[in-house]
């Protein structure tokens, strides 16, 4: 049975959640969704799709197959995360898988911005403190509760003071990042501007 993909909307702060690591620096947008999958007519089915070409080389050990992730909402990761290409479509899988949130040592530039237009905040840490978490992932599992407000991302024994864009987070808290439902909220004056540009006329009759 499928679980419906519910998407971020709006304001947060607080972000709980299973971790799940992936191990090496450089991973390009194209091994996370391949070029192939980008034909799709919109987002719903690349979740299943994430990693492909690395899960069927795998044979059932990549991460994103393994029984003991199922579930995992964090995604813990090394430097350069996001490069290559500029595809929205990565993000887009990686939400869609279960993906929540990311952690790593640093990420491509159009890949972190397009992780904050769907509402999936991309944090840093130094090279040590992911290598002391992904140890600690290969003997157990870990559950973080990542705190917006104060940088932090905390376990039972563990505790990290995360680095996030001052502007990213922001969006975050005011839920800014998400231009949609600001739209939503704002039909009024979105109306307004309609009737007042002059080449745009309403037959109300």
């Amino acid at each position: 049975m499928s679980i419906k993909f519910i998407p971020p909307i709006g304001k947060f702060s607080r972000i709980k959640g299973k971790c799940i690591s992936l191990f090496g620096d450089d991973i390009d947008t194209d091994r996370i969704i391949p070029a192939r999958f980008l034909k799709c007519i919109d987002f719903d089915s690349l979740g299943k799709s994430v990693f492909d070409d690395d899960r069927k080389t795998l044979k059932g050990n990549h991460p994103f197959d393994l029984e003991t992730n199922k579930g995992s909402s964090i995604l813990i990761v090394n430097s350069n995360f996001g490069c290559g290409s500029s595809r929205e479509h990565a993000p887009q899988a990686l939400l869609r898988w279960g993906i929540k949130a990311i952690i790593g040592e640093s990420f491509a530039d159009i890949f972190y911005s397009n992780c904050i237009a769907i509402g999936v905040p991309c944090f840093t840490l130094p090279k040590e403190s992911i290598k002391e978490i992904q140890q600690y992932l290969n003997d157990k599992n870990l559950f973080l509760e990542i705190d917006l407000f104060e940088s932090t991302a905390k376990a039972k024994n563990l505790k990290f003071n995360l680095e996030i864009k001052e502007s990213s987070k922001k969006m975050f808290l005011s839920g800014e990042w998400d231009a949609t439902s600001k739209l939503l909220e704002n039909t009024d004056l979105i109306e307004k501007k309609l009737n007042d540009l002059p080449y745009i006329k309403f037959n109300n009759n």
